[in-house]
C-alpha cells in the first residue's frame, strides 16, 4: 500500500500552496530555472533600450535589424537542440554550456569596438539564451513532480511579465549612470555565475542520458538561417543588383528548408502543410509568422527612431517596447480562465487588435505624443497575449493526434522565424528610406513613416490567415 507522501504526489488534482512547493525543496532549483529564463526573457528589452547609444558611439546604423535577426536565429537553432541534447547528454552539462556561451556573447558584446563584432556577441546570445530557455522549460518536467509543475510554470510565467518590467530599467540605468558597455558586462557576470551554478547543482542532472534522440537536422537549420542572414544582407547596402540577390538567394533557401522539412518524416520540425491557409494548422502558423514579422519594427527600430523623432530619453524609449510584453502578460492573465467556446472570438479580436496598433504606430511614432506610442505598443501585446493560448489550443484542437506535439514546438519556432525576418526586411526599408543619412526629427520621422507603413502589408496577410483559422474552426465544428 502506498503510503500518505506517494499518494499526495500522485493527486494532482488538489490544490498545492507556495508555502508547500517551495517548503519542498524545490525552492533552489526553481531559482536557477528562473535565472536562467531571466537571462533569456530581459535579453532583447535590455539591449532595445541601450540600441541608441551603442549606435550613436561605435556606428553601425545599417546594421541595426541585425541586433534582432541574429538574435532570433540563435533562438530558433538553440531551441531546436535543447531538447535533443538534453535527451542525449542529461540537463548539467548542456545548460552549462549554454550559460557560458550567453556570457561570453554578452562579453564580445560588452568590448566590441564596431558593430559588426556586437553582432557575432547577439548570435550568441541568442544561441545561449534560447538554449537556457529551452532546458529549463525540459527541467521543469524533469526536476518537479507532476504535482508541483503547475506551479514552477506559473513562476517561470510571471517572471516573463517582470522582466519587461526591469528589463528596460536595468538598460536605462546602465545607459544614464554608466555605459551600456557595463550593461553586457552586468549580463555576462550573472551567465557566468548561473554556468557554474549548474555545474555545482546535481538536480540538475536528473534527466538520463540516451542514444535514442533523432539527428540533429543541420542541413535544414543552416539552410533557415543562410536565408534571414541573406535577407538582411540586402538591405547593409541598398543596390538594385544587390538587394534583389541577395533577398532572391535567402527566399531560395528559405523555400530549400522548407522543402527539406516535409520530407524528413518524424523528424521534422514543422507540421506538414505549415502554411497551407486550408487547414488550420497552416492558417495558425501562417498567421502567426505575418502578424510576427508585421510587429518586430517597433522592437528593432522603435527606441532609435523615438529618442530621434522627440527627444525620449533611453529608459522612456525602452519601457515604450516593454509595454508590449506588458500588455501581453497582463491580458493573458485576464483571460487565462476562458472556455474553450470563446476560442474563435478572442483569436479574432486578439490579432485584430494587433493589426490595428500597427496602423497606430504608423501615425504615432512619426507625430507623438510619446505617452500614444506606449498605448499602442501595450495594444499591440495585449492582443498577442488575449489570442496565444486560444491559438494553441483550437490548433491542437483541430489537428491530427500525431501532430500536436510538432505543432507545440513549431509555434514558437514560426513567431521568432517571423521576428526575425521582419527584422531584415524593416531594415532594408528603413534604410532605402534614408536611416543612414537622417539628422533631423523631421527626417527620422519621415524614415518612421516609411518603416511602419511596409508592415501594413503583413498585418493584412495576418488577417487574412486569421479569417482562414477560424473558417476552419467553423467548418470543423459543425461537421
Amino acid at each position: 500500500m502506498a503510503d500518505a507522501d506517494t499518494k499526495a504526489e500522485l493527486d494532482t488534482e488538489t490544490f498545492v500552496s507556495w508555502r508547500e512547493f517551495l517548503g519542498r525543496s524545490y525552492a533552489p532549483s526553481l531559482a536557477l530555472i528562473c535565472l536562467a529564463v531571466w537571462l533569456h526573457a530581459a535579453d532583447s528589452l535590455i539591449v532595445a533600450t541601450m540600441l541608441p547609444s551603442i549606435v550613436s558611439e561605435i556606428g553601425g546604423t545599417a546594421l541595426v535589424g541585425w541586433s534582432v535577426s541574429l538574435y532570433e536565429i540563435g533562438s530558433i537553432v538553440a531551441g531546436a537542440a535543447g531538447a535533443l541534447l538534453a535527451m542525449r547528454y542529461g540537463l548539467r552539462k548542456p545548460m552549462s554550456m549554454a550559460a557560458a556561451l550567453f556570457g561570453f556573447g554578452c562579453v564580445l558584446s560588452a568590448v566590441s569596438p564596431a558593430m559588426e563584432l556586437l553582432l557575432i556577441g547577439r548570435a550568441l546570445q541568442g544561441l545561449g539564451g534560447g538554449g537556457l530557455a529551452a532546458m529549463g522549460f525540459v527541467a521543469i518536467g524533469v526536476i518537479f513532480s507532476r504535482r508541483y509543475t503547475a506551479r514552477a510554470m506559473a513562476a517561470v510565467s510571471t517572471l516573463w511579465g517582470v522582466s519587461a518590467f526591469i528589463g528596460p530599467l536595468v538598460g536605462g540605468f546602465f545607459v544614464e549612470y554608466a555605459t551600456w558597455r557595463w550593461g553586457f558586462a552586468f549580463f555576462a557576470l550573472q551567465a557566468f555565475v548561473l554556468a557554474l551554478w549548474i555545474i555545482l547543482r546535481g538536480d540538475t542532472g536528473a534527466a538520463r542520458p540516451t542514444t535514442d534522440a533523432a539527428g540533429f537536422p543541420v542541413r535544414r537549420l543552416s539552410l533557415l538561417c543562410f536565408a534571414v542572414v541573406l535577407i538582411a544582407f540586402g538591405g547593409v547596402e541598398i543596390t538594385i543588383v544587390r538587394t534583389t540577390s541577395s533577398i532572391a538567394t535567402g527566399l531560395i533557401c528559405l523555400i530549400g528548408f522548407l522543402w527539406l522539412d516535409g520530407r524528413a518524416g518524424d523528424t521534422r520540425l514543422l507540421p506538414v502543410r505549415p502554411f497551407d491557409l486550408r487547414h488550420p494548422t497552416g492558417a495558425a502558423l501562417f498567421m502567426i509568422l505575418s502578424l510576427s514579422m508585421a510587429t518586430i519594427a517597433i522592437t528593432a527600430f522603435g527606441p532609435l527612431l523615438v529618442t530621434t523623432i522627440h527627444g525620449a530619453s533611453a529608459l522612456t524609449a525602452g519601457y515604450i517596447v516593454a509595454c508590449s510584453s506588458i500588455g501581453w502578460t497582463v491580458m493573458a492573465v485576464l483571460v487565462s480562465g476562458s472556455p474553450e467556446r470563446f476560442d474563435r472570438l478572442l483569436i479574432a479580436l486578439g490579432m485584430t487588435v494587433v493589426a490595428f496598433s500597427i496602423v497606430g504606430f504608423l501615425y504615432a511614432v512619426p507625430n507623438g505624443p510619446v505617452w500614444l506610442i506606449a498605448v499602442f505598443a501595450a495594444l499591440e501585446g495585449g492582443g498577442f497575449g488575449m489570442a496565444w493560448t486560444f491559438i494553441l489550443r483550437r490548433t491542437t484542437a483541430l489537428a491530427d493526434e500525431n501532430e500536436v506535439r510538432r505543432i507545440s514546438g513549431a509555434i514558437p519556432t514560426i513567431q521568432r522565424l517571423g521576428y526575425a525576418l521582419g527584422a531584415a526586411y524593416v531594415g532594408i526599408v528603413a534604410n532605402a528610406s534614408g536611416l543612414l543619412s537622417m539628422e533631423t526629427a523631421a527626417e527620422a520621422a519621415d524614415v518612421a513613416s516609411w518603416t511602419f507603413l511596409s508592415c501594413l502589408p503583413f498585418a493584412a496577410v495576418g488577417l487574412i490567415a486569421m479569417g482562414a483559422l477560424v473558417r476552419d474552426q467553423i467548418e470543423v465544428s459543425g461537421g
